[in-house]
């Protein structure tokens, strides 16, 4: 690897891209390639042994494009597979999970909430985390139906409203102050959430620390690009391409490839 190499980044579909997006904004220098494994989401209803070959699998992908480093932009891939990834792959990987320790640290009520994947809920990696808090009363909650939504892009639809209410009010009603969106998916949902939830309620998400995360490994490990040529980013899907394009406001091509 060089440090001119690209970065790569992968997630079962479009939502990884707000991790692209604070790793963009962070280190706008750096090439990169992302990858929406759109064809299987979402990966929240699979099993352990599904997760880790799928995310075995879009790994190899960019290892063939020459990444120096992989960003596993994936709540779900990274809880449940990111151990066997390392071990396999002699490569640098980055992480995302949900961010519970600044929830939990700074919560004045002691009572926090978690929308995520089932498959991130009920990994072991996030039942380490959790049990580090033994404190703080945490309110679990799957989003059931929508990253689906999200990929079809019916962000603003009815039914995501509906479904986002449902989720959200009860977790108010019990007094949490911090809300933790534990997909990556989900940052694209904070417009209708905030009409949703109170004022005095945060919102975490895990796009700025991972952003960091990175650069800090970068600097550690591999290198920052230094070709002065504006940088290249490029993203891949395995569906309709005009979601991701959507989300990416049209500034970039979309490639289609069967992976």
């Amino acid at each position: 690897m060089t440090n001119n190499n690209p970065i790569g980044l992968f997630d079962s579909g479009i939502g990884g891209t707000s991790i692209w997006k604070e790793i963009h904004l962070l280190l706008p220098n750096e090439d990169s390639i992302y990858l929406a494994d759109s064809k299987n989401a979402p990966y929240g209803q699979k099993s352990k042994e599904e997760i880790i070959h799928l995310s075995q699998k879009n790994t190899e992908y960019l290892l063939n494009k020459n990444c120096k480093i992989i960003v596993v932009a994936c709540n779900t891939a990274t809880t449940n597979a990111i151990k066997e990834l390392r071990t396999k792959y002699d490569i640098p990987f980055i992480g995302i999970e949900p961010a519970i320790k600044p929830a939990a640290t700074h919560s004045q009520t002691q009572k926090i909430g978690i929308l995520a994947t089932k498959g991130t809920l009920n990994s072991e990696l996030f039942y380490k985390n959790v049990e580090k808090f033994q404190d703080i009363e945490i309110i679990e909650q799957i989003g059931y139906g929508l990253v689906e939504l999200i990929e079809n892009g019916e962000i603003n639809s009815p039914e995501m409203k509906k479904l986002l209410r449902s989720y959200l009010e009860p977790m108010v009603e019990q007094n949490i102050d911090y809300l933790v969106l534990g997909c990556s998916h989900y940052p694209y949902l904070i417009p209708l959430i905030k009409k949703i939830i109170p004022q005095h309620i945060k919102i975490i998400d895990s796009g700025e620390a991972v952003a960091r995360q990175t650069k800090n490994i970068l600097n550690e490990k591999v290198g920052f690009r230094t070709q002065k040529t504006k940088s290249e980013q490029l993203f891949y899907t395995n569906s309709n391409p005009m979601v991701l394009s959507s989300i990416l406001n049209n500034k970039y091509n979309v490639l289609v490839e069967d992976f």
